[in-house]
């Protein structure tokens, strides 16, 4: 082999010999990608909401037994039947901008170590509105029942146990017009700010003859085996009527309870048991979904279904289930629904955004 043929040859060597380590490394690179690329794919269905084939209906009992079977923290069973879905998205009464409307919020100076649970109940058991279920009928006023039900806790909390009152929801639902639309969807920061700028007067239940101005619209069966009459579709907003009802001795201006101030809590678990802790329950409002309304025991956190709208409720207390922690809450679909009224849901991860929506206020003395 002549000299310049040894240097050929040794070049091709080279030359291969580079070639191969570049196949090598690209063929390493685009193993890892593959791998990153099943990885992210893996994570995403780990981490994804389980959908549901839109052929099941969110109230019927493959609904139900489809949730069970997925065997998460909570148990669904029979809450609505003989309604319709129209009729149940119209009970979601926050208003779709709620969450561009926010009151200036506040911060609390964290008072050590907070309790790992945490019972409004249990804490001042001298006021009974605490433990109020309250049914909005067929009305879409929750962001109204959720003001009234704390703003009522707060006033014989911070008196002591001297003003045991329902505030009606009644007189915030029709004579509110800056809250939003009446039983067609409201703000509830708003409700909290007419509460601190015009006040609203006392009413119980529909028909009890509590109070100036009690609830006028009819508590309605929801739900399956209960003892109410059924309920129809959502009614018209009752018409404002500056006049407490008949044989009732205070007037109507007498009878108004006001607020100091109004604010928003930040989204932080820490700050909203802090209030909580502090002046007693809160409104807070989230977002609805399908299998939400099968909710029957449990940490309730949202796995299938499509967005029904938004809901206001009372958050009154904290604690942890079988190692998951929960905001215990009360709703405003009577007794019949859920838990007696109740449920537990996630807590800490703002789950369906109900951290980040929490409004309160200071009753004025």
């Amino acid at each position: 082999m002549t000299g310049s043929a040894v240097i050929s040859h040794k070049l091709g060597d080279a030359l291969v010999g580079r070639v191969t380590k570049i196949i090598e490394k690209e063929l390493i690179r685009i193993t890892k990608m593959k791998i990153l690329v099943v990885f992210s794919l893996l994570l995403a269905a780990v981490s994804a909401k389980f959908v549901l084939p839109k052929t099941i209906h969110p109230l019927s009992q493959k609904m139900i037994d489809t949730i069970n079977y997925m065997n998460t923290t909570w148990t669904a069973g029979r809450n609505f039947e003989g309604v319709s879905l129209k009729y149940i998205r119209g009970l979601m009464g926050v208003h779709k901008d709620n969450h561009k409307y926010r009151l200036q919020s506040i911060r609390h100076a964290l008072p050590g170590e907070l309790p790992d649970s945490f019972d409004a109940r249990e804490q001042w058991p001298h006021c009974p509105t605490i433990s109020e279920i309250r049914d909005q009928g067929s009305c879409g006023s929750c962001w109204a029942f959720g003001a009234v039900e704390a703003i009522s806790d707060r006033h014989c909390i911070h008196s002591n146990g001297k003003v045991n009152v329902q505030i009606s929801a009644q007189d915030l639902l029709s004579c509110c017009s800056s809250c939003g639309m009446g039983c067609d969807g409201g703000f509830p920061g708003s409700a909290w700010e007419f509460w601190v700028d015009k006040g609203i007067v006392t009413g119980g239940l529909y028909n009890s003859h509590v109070g100036c101005q009690p609830y006028t619209i009819a508590s309605c069966e929801h739900h399956s085996k209960g003892k109410l009459p059924p309920c129809g579709d959502i009614v018209d907003t009752p018409q404002c009527v500056n006049m407490c009802e008949k044989g009732y001795n205070v007037s109507y201006r007498q009878d108004k309870f006001f607020g100091k101030k109004s604010y928003s809590i930040d989204n932080e678990e820490a700050q909203i048991r802090a209030e909580i802790f502090k002046n007693g329950p809160v409104e807070a409002a989230f977002t609805v979904y399908a299998d939400f309304v099968t909710y029957k025991s449990g940490v309730y956190q949202h796995v299938t279904g499509e967005e029904m709208g938004g809901h206001a409720i009372r958050i009154l207390g904290w604690g942890t289930e079988n190692g998951t922690p929960y905001w215990l809450v009360a709703n405003s679909w009577n007794t019949d629904w859920g838990d007696k009224g109740y449920f537990k849901i996630l807590r800490g991860k703002d789950e369906c955004g109900i951290e980040s929506q929490i409004v309160a206020g200071m009753p004025k003395m």
